[in-house]
């Protein structure tokens, strides 16, 4: 258990800190699950729609530093290939 003041405030901010991140995670996650449906069962232009949000939440998120830039923007690029393989199945999978 920490003993300093300083330390105190360590433990504290570290809770608010994981806390917060842990939202932004279940945030994209939530918004890669939905997307990842409406390519499943939705048309291409809903997933279209959908998809520009899911880049700004993804890049919010890497600015934040709760993920790395390169994860967000491998997550892009597999999301965007997602998309790219239902337009060339004709929109049905």
């Amino acid at each position: 258990m920490a003993h300093s003041l300083s330390a105190k405030k360590r433990v504290r901010q570290n809770i608010t800190h994981r806390a917060r991140n842990r939202w932004r995670k279940t945030q994209f996650r939530e918004g890669i699950r939905v997307f990842n449906e409406t390519v499943l069962h939705g048309t291409v232009e809903d997933a279209q729609k959908q998809l520009p949000g899911l880049y700004k939440l993804l890049d919010q998120v890497a600015a934040k530093g709760t993920i790395h830039k390169n994860t967000a923007s491998r997550y892009k690029n597999r999301l965007s290939a997602r998309l790219n393989h239902k337009q060339a199945q004709g929109g049905t999978v």
